[in-house]
C-alpha cells in the first residue's frame, strides 16, 4: 500500500422521515492515519460511516475518497478503494469461513481467485487467528469467531481505506487488541482507516485522529491528546470522566 490523499467531506447531511441524524458536516480525514470516531449513541457516527462507504445516499453532500466522487464511481472501482464493514446480522447460510473472506476477493478477481487472491486469503485467515476454523461453517461459530470472520473478509479486499463501524462488538480483550494492532500494521504500510469505537482507551492507545460527533454533529477533532480530556469526554457523554495518562496518552480512568 502507498500513501493516499484522504477522504473530503463537503455539506454532507442525511435524514430519515424528515428527522435530522447527521447536520450538514464539513471534514477531511486524513491518508494514512487511524481515525477514530467517538460519541455516544445516537450521536450519528454509524450514519456517518455508510454515508462515506455508499451505503446509504445522502440528502445533501458529496464525499471524495482519494479524489474519487463517492457518488458517481463506478461501484467495481470504489470496492477496490475502500472496504467497509457495518454493524449487521451474521449470514445463517451453510457458508465455510474461508468462503466468506474469499468474497473479499471479488472486486479484484471476480470470483476467478489466481495465487495473489488465494495469498490474500490465507493472510487474513492468519491475522485474525482463522486457520483452525478455515473450513467451518459460519452457523457453528461463536459471535466473536464469526465477527473475525467478517473483519478478515473485509482485511482480504485490501484496499486503501478500511472503514469498520464498532467491529469490537463481541471480540474478547486479546482479540480486540489483536485487531487494534492489525490496524495499525494496516497504517504503517501506507493503509488508512477509519474506525467507529465505543472502548476509549482503544481510541486513546491506537488512534492518529480522533472526530468526537453528538446530536448529529462534529464537536471536536484532532490528536487523541487534544479531543480525550476531561472536559471534553464529561461534556461530550454528559457524565463526569476523569483522564489520566499512560505513556504519553490519554488513559481514561472513568466513562459510563
Amino acid at each position: 500500500m502507498t500513501s493516499h490523499s484522504g477522504i473530503e467531506i463537503k455539506g454532507l447531511a442525511h435524514a430519515v422521515r424528515g428527522t435530522e441524524i447527521l447536520a450538514p458536516t464539513d471534514l477531511s480525514l486524513p491518508g494514512g492515519r487511524i481515525t477514530a470516531l467517538i460519541g455516544p449513541n445516537g450521536a450519528g457516527k454509524s450514519t456517518l460511516s455508510r454515508l462515506i462507504a455508499r451505503i446509504e445516499p445522502p440528502v445533501t453532500g458529496r464525499v471524495v475518497v482519494n479524489g474519487l466522487d463517492v457518488a458517481t464511481t463506478p461501484s467495481d472501482r470504489l470496492a477496490r478503494e475502500m472496504a467497509f464493514l457495518g454493524q449487521q446480522a451474521w449470514l445463517a447460510s451453510r457458508l465455510r469461513v474461508r468462503e466468506l473472506v474469499a468474497f473479499g476477493r471479488w472486486p479484484h478477481c471476480m470470483a476467478r481467485p489466481g495465487p495473489a487472491d488465494r495469498a490474500a486469503i490465507d493472510r487474513a485467515l492468519r491475522d485474525f487467528d482463522l486457520l483452525p476454523l478455515s473450513g467451518r461453517f459460519l452457523d457453528t461459530l461463536s459471535g466473536g469467531q464469526a465477527q473475525r470472520a467478517h473483519l478478515a473478509m473485509t482485511a482480504a479486499q485490501e484496499t486503501p481505506w478500511l472503514i469498520l463501524d464498532e467491529p469490537l462488538n463481541n471480540l474478547d480483550l486479546a482479540h480486540a487488541r489483536a485487531l487494534m494492532a492489525h490496524l495499525a500494521r494496516l497504517r504503517d504500510g501506507g493503509g488508512s482507516i477509519l474506525v467507529v469505537l465505543h472502548d476509549l482507551n482503544l481510541a486513546a492507545g491506537w488512534a492518529d485522529h480522533v472526530v468526537a460527533m453528538k446530536a448529529g454533529r462534529i464537536v471536536a477533532e484532532g490528536t487523541p491528546g487534544e479531543v480525550l480530556t476531561a472536559p471534553g469526554l464529561s461534556s461530550l457523554y454528559e457524565t463526569e470522566i476523569r483522564v489520566s495518562e499512560h505513556g504519553g496518552r490519554p488513559l481514561v480512568l472513568h466513562h459510563l
